[in-house]
Protein backbone atom coordinates (compact mmCIF):
# COMPACT_ATOMS: atom_id res chain seq x y z
CA UNK A 1 0.00 0.00 0.00
CA UNK A 2 0.74 3.58 -0.92
CA UNK A 3 -0.03 6.96 0.08
CA UNK A 4 -1.39 9.85 -1.08
CA UNK A 5 -1.30 12.92 0.80
CA UNK A 6 -2.90 16.41 -0.02
CA UNK A 7 -1.92 19.07 2.06
CA UNK A 8 -4.55 21.92 1.66
CA UNK A 9 -6.82 20.54 -1.18
CA UNK A 10 -9.04 23.33 -2.44
CA UNK A 11 -11.12 22.41 -5.25
CA UNK A 12 -13.32 19.53 -5.10
CA UNK A 13 -13.33 18.11 -8.58
CA UNK A 14 -9.48 17.51 -8.48
CA UNK A 15 -9.91 15.77 -4.94
CA UNK A 16 -12.70 13.80 -6.35
CA UNK A 17 -10.89 12.61 -8.83
CA UNK A 18 -7.60 11.36 -6.68
CA UNK A 19 -10.52 9.60 -4.72
CA UNK A 20 -11.13 7.57 -7.56
CA UNK A 21 -7.48 7.06 -8.00
CA UNK A 22 -6.81 5.86 -4.65
CA UNK A 23 -9.59 3.28 -4.95
CA UNK A 24 -8.43 2.05 -8.22
CA UNK A 25 -4.18 2.07 -6.77
CA UNK A 26 -5.11 0.57 -3.43
CA UNK A 27 -3.03 3.79 -2.43
CA UNK A 28 -4.53 5.25 1.23
CA UNK A 29 -5.49 8.85 0.65
CA UNK A 30 -4.82 11.40 3.12
CA UNK A 31 -6.51 15.08 3.43
CA UNK A 32 -4.72 17.74 5.18
CA UNK A 33 -6.70 20.80 6.89
CA UNK A 34 -8.21 23.30 5.71
CA UNK A 35 -9.79 21.58 2.53
CA UNK A 36 -10.94 24.23 0.39
CA UNK A 37 -14.46 23.25 0.47
CA UNK A 38 -16.72 20.12 2.24
CA UNK A 39 -16.36 16.54 2.12
CA UNK A 40 -20.32 16.98 1.30
CA UNK A 41 -19.53 19.23 -1.58
CA UNK A 42 -21.33 18.17 -4.69
CA UNK A 43 -18.66 18.59 -7.36
CA UNK A 44 -16.45 16.57 -5.01
CA UNK A 45 -19.15 13.35 -4.73
CA UNK A 46 -19.59 13.71 -8.86
CA UNK A 47 -16.00 13.62 -9.79
CA UNK A 48 -15.48 10.56 -7.04
CA UNK A 49 -18.56 8.84 -7.95
CA UNK A 50 -19.33 5.77 -6.37
CA UNK A 51 -15.30 5.37 -5.21
CA UNK A 52 -16.09 6.83 -2.09
CA UNK A 53 -16.74 3.56 -0.35
CA UNK A 54 -13.99 1.74 -2.44
CA UNK A 55 -11.05 4.33 -0.83
CA UNK A 56 -9.49 4.53 2.19
CA UNK A 57 -9.55 8.47 2.85
CA UNK A 58 -8.72 9.58 6.09
CA UNK A 59 -8.66 13.54 7.06
CA UNK A 60 -6.18 14.84 9.53
CA UNK A 61 -5.74 18.57 11.38
CA UNK A 62 -2.40 19.64 10.08
CA UNK A 63 1.07 17.90 8.50
CA UNK A 64 2.47 17.04 11.74
CA UNK A 65 -0.83 15.14 12.72
CA UNK A 66 -0.60 12.89 9.38
CA UNK A 67 2.74 12.36 9.46
CA UNK A 68 2.57 10.98 12.94
CA UNK A 69 -0.31 8.39 11.31
CA UNK A 70 2.60 7.07 8.92
CA UNK A 71 4.84 5.80 11.35
CA UNK A 72 8.62 5.48 9.65
CA UNK A 73 7.10 5.48 5.87
CA UNK A 74 9.31 7.44 3.39
CA UNK A 75 7.43 10.57 2.38
CA UNK A 76 8.55 12.46 -0.72
CA UNK A 77 7.15 16.42 -1.48
CA UNK A 78 6.01 16.70 -4.87
CA UNK A 79 7.12 20.61 -5.63
CA UNK A 80 7.93 22.10 -9.22
CA UNK A 81 10.60 23.60 -7.38
CA UNK A 82 12.18 19.99 -6.42
CA UNK A 83 15.81 19.24 -7.39
CA UNK A 84 14.75 15.37 -8.09
CA UNK A 85 12.91 14.36 -11.05
CA UNK A 86 9.96 11.85 -9.82
CA UNK A 87 11.31 8.80 -12.04
CA UNK A 88 14.60 8.54 -10.39
CA UNK A 89 13.07 7.07 -7.03
CA UNK A 90 12.95 3.39 -6.58
CA UNK A 91 9.33 3.67 -4.27
CA UNK A 92 8.62 0.68 -2.25
CA UNK A 93 5.62 -0.25 -0.67
CA UNK A 94 4.47 2.13 2.26
CA UNK A 95 6.00 5.26 0.73
CA UNK A 96 4.02 8.66 0.89
CA UNK A 97 3.60 11.33 -1.94
CA UNK A 98 2.85 14.71 -0.24
CA UNK A 99 1.06 16.94 -3.07
CA UNK A 100 0.50 21.36 -2.48
CA UNK A 101 -2.64 22.59 -3.11
CA UNK A 102 -4.10 24.03 -6.33
CA UNK A 103 -3.15 27.10 -6.20
CA UNK A 104 0.33 27.70 -3.59
CA UNK A 105 1.58 24.21 -3.98
CA UNK A 106 4.29 23.43 -1.14
CA UNK A 107 5.36 26.03 0.87
CA UNK A 108 8.96 26.79 1.94
CA UNK A 109 7.81 25.73 5.74
CA UNK A 110 6.76 22.47 4.52
CA UNK A 111 9.77 21.88 1.69
CA UNK A 112 12.31 22.94 4.43
CA UNK A 113 11.14 19.43 6.01
CA UNK A 114 12.36 17.47 3.42
CA UNK A 115 16.01 16.57 2.29
CA UNK A 116 16.77 17.10 -1.84
CA UNK A 117 16.18 13.54 -2.21
CA UNK A 118 12.98 13.43 -0.71
CA UNK A 119 12.01 16.69 -2.71
CA UNK A 120 10.59 15.40 -6.28
CA UNK A 121 9.28 17.17 -9.50
CA UNK A 122 7.70 16.41 -12.64
CA UNK A 123 9.65 17.48 -15.55
CA UNK A 124 8.07 20.21 -17.79
CA UNK A 125 8.61 22.08 -20.38
CA UNK A 126 10.09 25.67 -19.83
CA UNK A 127 7.68 28.44 -19.17
CA UNK A 128 5.23 26.32 -17.56
CA UNK A 129 4.09 26.65 -14.02
CA UNK A 130 2.37 23.90 -13.27
CA UNK A 131 0.10 20.35 -14.20
CA UNK A 132 -3.63 19.94 -12.85
CA UNK A 133 -3.15 18.43 -9.15
CA UNK A 134 -4.98 15.39 -10.17
CA UNK A 135 -3.06 15.05 -13.12
CA UNK A 136 0.45 15.22 -11.18
CA UNK A 137 -0.85 12.46 -8.83
CA UNK A 138 -1.78 9.97 -11.35
CA UNK A 139 1.62 10.87 -13.03
CA UNK A 140 3.41 9.59 -10.02
CA UNK A 141 1.24 7.27 -8.51
CA UNK A 142 0.85 4.79 -11.32
CA UNK A 143 5.14 5.11 -11.69
CA UNK A 144 5.14 4.05 -7.53
CA UNK A 145 2.60 0.90 -8.24
CA UNK A 146 4.45 -0.01 -11.62
CA UNK A 147 8.08 -0.02 -10.26
CA UNK A 148 5.89 -2.17 -7.50
CA UNK A 149 4.34 -4.86 -10.22
CA UNK A 150 1.06 -2.97 -10.02
CA UNK A 151 0.93 -5.37 -6.79
CA UNK A 152 -3.15 -6.13 -5.96
CA UNK A 153 -3.93 -5.65 -9.48
CA UNK A 154 -7.45 -6.82 -10.83
CA UNK A 155 -6.44 -8.67 -14.12
CA UNK A 156 -2.62 -9.87 -12.60
CA UNK A 157 -1.05 -12.75 -14.01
Amino acid sequence: MFHVILHRPEIPPNTGNIIRLAANTGAHLHLVRPLGFSLDDRALARAGLDYHDLARVSVHDDLSACLATLGDARCYALSRRGSRRYDRVAYKPGDALLFGSETCGLGDDVLQQFDGGRCLRLPMVPGNRSLNLSNAVAVVMFEVWRQNGFAGEAGAG
